[in-house]
C-alpha cells in the first residue's frame, strides 16, 4: 500500500515589499486622507440637523 498522493502547495503568500501590496497600501492612505478631509466638512448627518434651530429670539443688533 502506497499513502495517498499529496494536494498541491498552497499559492506564496505576497510579501510587503511586493509591488501589488505597495500600490494596494498607497492607494489605501490615499483613499483614507481623502475621506478625512470630506468628513470634516461636513457639519450635518445625513437626516439634516439633531434640534430644530432657535428662530424666535426676536431682532438682535449684530456685532453688539
Amino acid at each position: 500500500m502506497s499513502p495517498p498522493a499529496l494536494p498541491p502547495a498552497p499559492d506564496p503568500v505576497p510579501s510587503y515589499a511586493d509591488d501589488s501590496v505597495k500600490k494596494a497600501r498607497d492607494e489605501q492612505k490615499k483613499r483614507a486622507q481623502a475621506m478625512a478631509g470630506y468628513a470634516s466638512t461636513i457639519a450635518t448627518s445625513g437626516t439634516g440637523l439633531a434640534t430644530p434651530a432657535s428662530t424666535t429670539a426676536g431682532k438682535q443688533l449684530l456685532g453688539a
